[in-house]
């Protein structure tokens, strides 16, 4: 399988894949990555858990319904081009 363009593509849509479908309760908690560790006082700089926490939860808001339509599209390609 040689590296392209697409491949590259493909690889950053399942990644993204993965991190939209990470649930809070059942595994991000579990690990200490929940809703409730993510409290700091007023004035403080956010960590970096903090601030990987906004990412996975601005990920899984944003990118739900294009990542519908994203998917869609590249399973449509590999049964086109193979």
């Amino acid at each position: 399988m040689a590296f392209t363009l697409y491949s590259l593509i493909q690889a950053v849509i399942l990644c993204v894949n993965a991190v939209a479908v990470l649930h809070e309760e059942r595994f991000l908690s579990k690990i200490g990555w929940g809703v409730d560790q993510s409290i700091g006082g007023f004035g403080d700089e956010p960590g970096i858990k903090v601030q990987l926490m906004n990412l996975v939860r601005s990920v899984r808001t944003v990118m739900r319904v294009p990542l519908i339509a994203v998917n869609s599209v590249c399973i449509v390609l590999l049964l086109l081009f193979g």
